[in-house]
């Protein structure tokens, strides 16, 4: 508790002596919350074996990993959508949403995408070719630290009493295309540190919104990696985004569904960017048949949730991860999302309301 009370207390001075200097949010300078090459491995992004049935073998429906293996050429669906183009590289949008279009095959991108992440101060949590899908760990931008006198003169010797408060994480998903080419999303997702109480001695972390423009900037930097010049990245990026559909929750034959005014190609593009920022693991997914297999973890029944540091290094969840199908049918320019079970069957349990409501508020 002193030792507690000690850092507070040389915190609240660095803070008080640094209150006018200004932030550099402007630059992004990350560095992982952690040391080592990787984070231990959160306990709901451990890969579970996969189901057989999933694979479809054949010309009918193909998983992910059969598309990742270069088995099938999967359609882009990207109508309605505003491009620009440089070289190989272009970047589209979709309201809100930004992506990336390469023109060569995912097995030569992974590699220049990994180290991307790796260069830009982040360890990787999870790292799956055969799914397409790479995660960071949690890392802080160090360029919103203050930039005072203290820090300045004392470096390195009290640099570590001094945080944002924030913390980021991102994931990158790589989609083959019908035309052999790859598509790369990034998403993210942040936590901010606050006060559990009025004396302000103890804090928590909880999650905050996830920010469009920092998944833009890291596609941009992607972008330049990929031998786009800096210059052109930023005019393109810089575009401005499309007004996108919004979404609404409603109940149909007692399952409670997501409702989009749009057609599958976008409504199957916006379900999967809201999965991977709001952390549901997807461990497959079907575009043919509409489906994404993810896990999820209830919260706790007495919602004493862990701390965020306690969620990152638990050898297993307080509650034990459930399978489920995220389902996008479509009937012209209208979609509904659905939840399966694992088997399949309609589900309209309290997890599946869940469920609903996080991809419904991610997509309004």
């Amino acid at each position: 508790m002193k030792a507690a009370t000690t850092r507070f207390g040389l915190l609240a001075l660095a803070m008080a002596l640094s209150a006018c200097a200004a932030l550099e949010g402007d630059k992004i300078d990350y560095k992982s919350a952690t040391k080592g090459s990787t984070l231990e491995v959160p306990p709901d992004l451990t890969q579970l074996s996969r189901d057989s049935r999933y694979a479809v073998p054949g010309s009918g429906p193909v998983s992910a990993a059969a598309m990742q293996a270069g088995q099938v050429a999967q359609p882009s669906g990207t109508a309605n959508a505003a491009a620009a183009q440089l070289g190989d590289v272009r970047i589209e949008r979709d309201g809100n949403q930004r992506w990336l279009v390469v023109n060569r095959p995912a097995d030569k991108l992974w590699e220049p995408v990994r180290d991307f992440w790796q260069e830009s101060g982040f360890n990787l949590d999870q790292a799956d070719a055969s799914v397409g899908i790479m995660e960071t760990d949690w890392a802080e931008n160090r360029a919103k630290l203050p930039q005072d006198i203290i820090r300045s003169t004392l470096g390195k010797l009290l640099d570590s009493l001094y945080s944002t408060g924030e913390r980021d994480k991102f994931r990158t998903r790589l989609e083959r295309n019908a035309n052999g080419g790859t598509e790369i999303y990034i998403t993210h997702r942040g936590m901010i540190e606050v006060y559990s109480n009025t004396t302000k001695d103890t804090t928590v972390w909880q999650p905050r919104p996830s920010d469009p423009e920092l998944e833009t900037e890291f596609l941009r930097r992607l972008m330049v990696k990929l031998g786009v010049s800096q210059e052109q990245s930023k005019a393109v990026a810089a575009a401005p985004a499309l007004r996108a559909q919004s979404a609404r929750m409603a109940t149909v034959n007692n399952q409670p569904v997501v409702q989009l005014d749009e057609g599958f190609d976008r409504a199957w593009r916006r379900v999967g960017l809201a999965l991977d920022r709001t952390g549901f693991t997807v461990e497959d997914r079907n575009r043919n048949e509409g489906t994404y297999f993810v896990r999820y973890v209830a919260p706790n029944a007495d919602k004493k949730e862990p701390g965020f540091f306690g969620k990152l290094f638990n050898s297993a969840p307080a509650t034990p991860p459930l399978k489920y199908r995220i389902v996008v049918r479509s009937q012209g320019d209208s979609t509904t999302v659905s939840v399966l079970n694992e088997a399949g069957a309609p589900e309209s349990s309290a997890n599946a309301e869940r469920i609903v409501r996080v991809i419904t508020d991610d997509l309004k």
